[in-house]
């Protein structure tokens, strides 16, 4: 496929979008590590100086694809939440309901799994100091909308429901580059079956963190 320059706003916003989507549509193939600007230019069918025309960096368009996917799961767990949680349960097992549907509803979206994983250490890097405002003024709204819904079904966290979810996206990049060992780790924990503790699958590790953190909170709120 090839494109004639853009001309209008919506040719440059169609084109825009186009980029975005050859890109996710790569993440659904391979890891962030593996996705380059090379391969995305060639699959657009543009000159890899032309796609840098919409897109200040590789890292720009997955931070930007970060964003779009966080929004998009936030509509979604709203929902998951709704029909997960019974908001007449005794406070401890709403926590662990919430852990629970929460996890599970990121550990099936590997992408965005993917994506908060390479945030901090790839994702912001190689971006204006614009991009990265833009993005956390994003993020900043969503974590308040996620400490909005913990509010609804675990209103028992107090004023520490935007600390919890922060901590928590925090804790889902972490375990899912632990959630995915090498092969030299997988074999390791074959010949030492007492390394298995250590191999980690990640919607009950996030649950069981989330639990903990939503645990916490409760017994130090008011």
């Amino acid at each position: 496929m090839t494109f004639q320059r853009a001309r209008s706003a919506e040719q440059r916003e169609a084109r825009r979008r186009t980029i975005l989507d050859t890109a996710l549509a790569m993440l659904d193939e391979m890891p962030v590590a593996e996705v380059s600007l090379n391969e995305l230019s060639r699959r657009v069918g543009l000159a890899k100086s032309n796609v840098l025309r919409y897109f200040e960096s590789r890292e720009a368009v997955l931070l930007e694809l970060l964003d779009r996917a966080l929004r998009d799961w936030l509509a979604e767990v709203a929902d998951e939440l709704a029909d997960g949680v019974d908001r007449e349960l005794p406070a401890g097992e709403r926590g662990e309901r919430f852990s629970t549907v929460v996890a599970h509803s990121l550990a099936r979206r590997t992408v965005l799994c993917d994506l908060i994983g390479a945030q901090a250490g790839v994702l912001e890097h190689n971006v204006s100091t614009d991009a990265v405002v833009r993005f956390k003024r994003s993020a900043l709204s969503g974590l308040d909308a996620m400490a909005e819904l913990m509010r609804r079904y675990v209103p028992e966290v107090g004023g520490q429901a935007a600390s919890i979810c922060l901590l928590a996206m925090i804790l889902t990049g972490g375990l899912w580059t632990h959630c995915r060992p090498s092969p030299s780790a997988l074999a390791a924990y074959k010949v030492d079956p007492a390394l298995a503790t250590l191999h980690l699958e990640l919607a009950p590790a996030l649950a069981h963190g989330l639990t903990l953190l939503i645990s916490g909170a409760m017994a130090t709120a008011g």
